[in-house]
């Protein structure tokens, strides 16, 4: 419950905000007499930390009413203590009544490790030292490798466009048709913005509609290619249907996508040139090729440093 409530939480908090998932179920006294125990179970998970604690109350001690005291205050001082703030809440649990606690420490690494396998759906390296309130992410995924002026300008100049929102860039550690990228991969990548001091999210998602769900409002800096891409049936094995009801998705979580002009087959192509359908017209917003243009690749200068 709590690492459910924790990617909750993550998705609503603003990139660089600590966030904290919070669970609990108990069973307490109620107007019939139970059977088992009167017991409640608090967990709480951060980016670092799990912390789970079962309290067994001595039976027929306690009202209704005083037992949902008793675990409230356990769960303010649990939140309390995840949140590293001093509390005042004075234990109102016996000596027979001692929590039995289990907690796990993470660092960066299992953190990585964890995203990977599907457990938490993103981690922030907030390298940017402007934090926003803006409630609009301004999203500009990429493998970044590596990373380059290109992707920088591009994101500068669709801020301009839109004119408020938080910029940040998105690496997908999850790949639709290679491995997954390897945690010392992924910190590597990571490591680049904080050399430009620019906010990265890592994601485990490689597909715009389920990033459109974990990022619900936000506008995806794109190029003309992957906006080719994403409006093709054959991405969509070959259905046409699949292909509109999937991108009316993205459009309903508030998502849109600024698509600047690239290259296509040897021509250099912008937004107009696609034949959308009229249904998502607005989904796609045009980044003027005299705004931004600039034909660099990572491929490119891979190729140029030997990489591949």
């Amino acid at each position: 419950m709590a690492l459910m409530a924790y990617n909750r939480a993550i998705v609503l908090s603003n990139p660089g905000f600590p966030a904290l998932g919070v669970g609990f179920s108990g069973s307490l006294a109620s107007s019939r007499p139970k059977l088992g125990d009167h017991r409640f179970h608090v967990s709480t998970r951060t980016s670092d930390q799990l912390l789970s604690s079962t309290v067994t109350l001595s039976k027929g001690m306690r009202t209704r009413e005083q037992e949902d005291k008793v675990s409230s205050q356990f769960v303010l001082k649990a939140i309390a203590y995840a949140c590293k703030v001093p509390t005042t809440f004075i234990s109102e649990l016996t000596d027979s009544e001692v929590p039995d606690e289990y907690k796990l420490q993470f660092n960066e690494d299992q953190e990585l490790e964890q995203l990977i396998n599907g457990e938490i759906c993103f981690k922030v390296y907030p390298f940017s030292s402007d934090f926003s309130t803006a409630e609009r992410k301004i999203i500009l995924p990429g493998s970044f490798n590596p990373l380059h002026d290109g992707h920088l300008k591009l994101l500068e100049v669709a801020m301009n466009i839109l004119g408020e929102g938080y910029p940040c860039f998105e690496l997908s550690a999850v790949n639709a048709d290679k491995p997954p990228l390897t945690v010392s991969e992924i910190k590597r990548r990571a490591m680049q913005f904080e050399k430009v001091g620019k906010t990265v999210i890592i994601s485990n998602q490689p597909y715009f509609y389920k990033k459109a769900e974990l990022f619900p409002g936000s506008a995806f800096v794109i190029g003309a290619d992957t906006a080719a891409r994403l409006i093709n049936p054959k991405y969509y094995s070959g259905d046409y249907g699949r292909m509109l009801e999937t991108l009316l998705g993205c459009k309903s979580t508030g998502c849109v996508f600024l698509v600047a002009g690239r290259n296509i087959d040897g021509k250099f192509k912008v937004v107009d040139d696609l034949d959308i359908p009229a249904e998502l017209r607005d989904l796609f917003i045009p980044i003027p090729p005299e705004k931004f243009r600039m034909d660099i690749s990572s491929t490119q200068i891979r190729k140029t440093q030997g990489m591949l």
